[in-house]
């Protein structure tokens, strides 16, 4: 008896188990699209960060204000993490999430 309904368990969950997630016919184009802007538009912030942080710490050293350089130093110092972090996360999402099947 047990093992009957031990065997059927089995059979349901390996059933569940080939059930993988799709977008819905015609969606994925609009999805790339979406994707995409949003790529670009990170590139665009990393790239205005960069030059922001730069202009702070040439600023600050022609005005003599320390206080600017220092944060400039710190806004390219996060950009730099903020780019390593963009490029090293979605690796690990991707390792912990699996294929995505139920």
């Amino acid at each position: 008896m047990f093992t009957a309904v031990h065997e059927a368990g089995l059979r349901a969950a390996t059933f569940t188990a080939q059930v993988c997630p799709q977008a819905p016919p015609g969606a994925q184009v609009h999805v790339d699209n979406i994707l995409g802007y949003v790529l670009w538009g990170v590139g665009i912030l990393f790239f205005l960060g960069v030059v922001i942080a730069v202009g702070a710490i040439a600023g600050g050293r022609m005005f003599g204000m320390p206080h600017a350089s220092t944060g400039g130093i710190i806004g390219l110092v996060i950009v730099f993490i903020a780019v390593i972090a963009y490029l090293i996360l979605p690796g690990i999402l991707d390792a912990m999430m699996g294929s995505g099947c139920v």
